[in-house]
């Protein structure tokens, strides 16, 4: 398969997952970008052990979660230094979100960035992204009952999060 066509079929999805990750649309544009990208460099070892999109999703959630340890990273040094400024508060801004439910949603992904990774990442594919327990298993390279647990532990642990944050 080409490129154009990986691009053509999947870059919607990989898109849509990437922004559940940075929940900046321009952030997502780049990351999608990258995605391709990198796609493209290990286009030939790919050995068709699994879907094309199961191998993009891996690609992204990688390089989304990359992006996101960078972006703290930086957070923690510009507050070390104390010279944080309003350009480097958290935006969101993702497309598919009314205008009146953006402040509950943004509050709701806040809480789901406080997650572990797996539990996070387990979570928005299930929930967001609405792919079956066997496709979330072979993205992440987990068991389906490991797959299962993670997400029922996201869901714990984000009910806290909420609770905790409200309370």
């Amino acid at each position: 398969m080409t490129l154009e066509l990986l691009y053509e079929k999947h870059a919607k999805q990989v898109y849509n997952l990437v922004l559940q990750y940075v929940q900046n649309v321009n952030d997502a544009e780049e990351i999608t970008q990258d995605v391709f990208l990198a796609a493209y460099k290990s286009l030939d070892k790919f050995r068709n052990e699994s879907n094309h999109s199961t191998w993009l999703y891996r690609i992204a959630i990688n390089k989304s979660l990359d992006f996101l340890k960078a972006k703290r990273r930086k957070k923690r040094f510009f507050w070390f230094t104390n010279e944080l400024t309003e350009n480097d508060s958290v935006e969101f801004n993702h497309p598919g979100v009314l205008i009146e439910n953006k402040e509950e949603t943004a509050f709701i992904f806040s809480c789901m960035d406080q997650l572990p990774d797996n539990q996070k990442t387990a979570l928005i594919l299930n929930k967001i992204e609405q792919l079956p327990v066997m496709e979330i298993a072979g993205i992440m390279g987990l068991s389906a009952k490991a797959v299962e647990s993670l997400i029922q532990r996201a869901k714990i642990n984000l009910s806290k999060k909420i609770e905790d944050s409200e309370g």
